[in-house]
């Protein structure tokens, strides 16, 4: 499983943080997973889309329709504003991504024996109670599954209720760190929850920007989403972050930022 790395988009196989959870200091072992600083991907597995690939169901009738009566133009138009990531799910966990958003889905009337999950996750408890990493490795547990659809998860206890996600919305950067600094002020939510940094086009941006794409959207704007990234704090206060999730995994310092927020855990 291994995404290529596009020569016009800088993207940089990462492997410097595949182990930063076990190189924390040790002191951080104890304390809880959604009291820690944890990167994510966001839209986790959209760079195995390609120009073959079908249009979602849950877009609109008209962009089904486009692509029903012109899937060379709609398509690949579909592609480069749908593909949030280049590196691959491997790549991605070498670089530091811990928080993986991943879409299950399979082509309808397809075998439903196509879909795979991870062994070796963390059972929810009957009182949900989120575990530190020393209980997930003394109880050899090295996943979270969590699902977004309650009455699912009401049948399987090997499934997480859905995590928060802090999705703003926004094309412009400012606009979306006024709205993550609007929802801290609201308040965290009591679990595992996350703060999204990725960006999202609207149909006037798009149509403003024909030879554009999510990527071109993004990568001008990281340096703003870093800054405030850089200034966030992991903890249990009303006000700190938990799983940071962003697109284009490796194109910046991304995920070494939000690892090092764990530092700030030991000067409290």
């Amino acid at each position: 499983m291994g995404g290529q790395v596009s020569a016009s988009s800088g993207l940089q196989r990462c492997g410097t943080n595949a182990d930063w959870m076990s190189a924390l200091h040790p002191l951080l072992w104890d304390v809880p997973l959604h009291h820690l600083s944890i990167p994510g991907s966001h839209d986790t597995m959209t760079y195995c889309l390609s120009k073959k690939s079908p249009i979602s169901q849950n877009e609109s009738r008209l962009l089904q329709l486009l692509g029903k009566v012109l899937p060379c133009i709609t398509r690949p138009m579909v592609l480069k504003w749908s593909t949030t990531q280049v590196l691959g799910v491997t790549e991605q966990l070498d670089a530091g991504v811990r928080y993986l958003d991943l879409r299950v889905a399979h082509v309808l009337g397809g075998s439903e024996k196509n879909l795979h999950f991870v062994s070796h996750s963390a059972r929810r408890p009957p009182v949900q109670e989120v575990p530190t990493l020393n209980q997930l490795w003394t109880r050899r547990q090295q996943v979270i599954l969590s699902y977004e659809e309650a009455s699912v998860v009401g049948r399987h206890r090997e499934l997480w209720p859905g995590v928060p996600y802090w999705w703003g919305d926004q094309v412009k950067p400012q606009e979306l760190v006024r709205y993550l600094e609007r929802m801290q002020r609201c308040g965290r939510p009591g679990g595992l929850f996350v703060a999204g940094i990725n960006l999202t086009e609207n149909l006037v941006y798009v149509l403003a920007h024909p030879s554009g794409s999510l990527e071109k959207l993004t990568l001008p704007s990281l340096p703003c989403l870093r800054a405030w990234v850089r200034e966030q704090c992991p903890g249990p206060g009303p006000r700190c972050t938990n799983i940071i999730a962003g697109d284009f995994i490796g194109a910046d310092s991304f995920a070494s930022d939000v690892i090092a927020l764990n530092d700030k855990l030991l000067r409290c």
